[in-house]
């Protein structure tokens, strides 16, 4: 089963919806537990270190929150790949 008018309109209209929140969203604070947890996944080792003391003493210490900040050029990508499949579904046939 290929991919038809409908899905190509989707998958346009869900990209254009998700660049234009890159563009209106400059960056996202991270709770406590999140922040923990990438620390202790993907982070450093200085992150990760203060992350594991912090959740094996229990203390009442709070780890600073982390900001994740995307580009600008991933907001105007989504939106130009969002728009080209839109404008194709517009111009293939109606499935039967």
């Amino acid at each position: 089963m290929g991919l038809n008018r409908n899905h190509y309109f989707l998958v346009g209209a869900i990209l254009l919806l998700l660049g234009l929140q890159f563009r209106f969203v400059d960056s996202v604070v991270l709770n406590e537990e999140s922040t923990r947890f990438l620390a202790l996944r993907l982070g450093t080792t200085t992150d990760a270190t203060t992350a594991q003391v912090l959740h094996t003493t229990g203390l009442g210490a709070v780890m600073p929150r982390k900001t994740l900040k995307a580009p600008k050029w991933i907001g105007w990508a989504c939106i130009s790949a969002g728009a080209v499949l839109v404008l194709h579904s517009i111009m293939l046939r109606k499935p039967d």
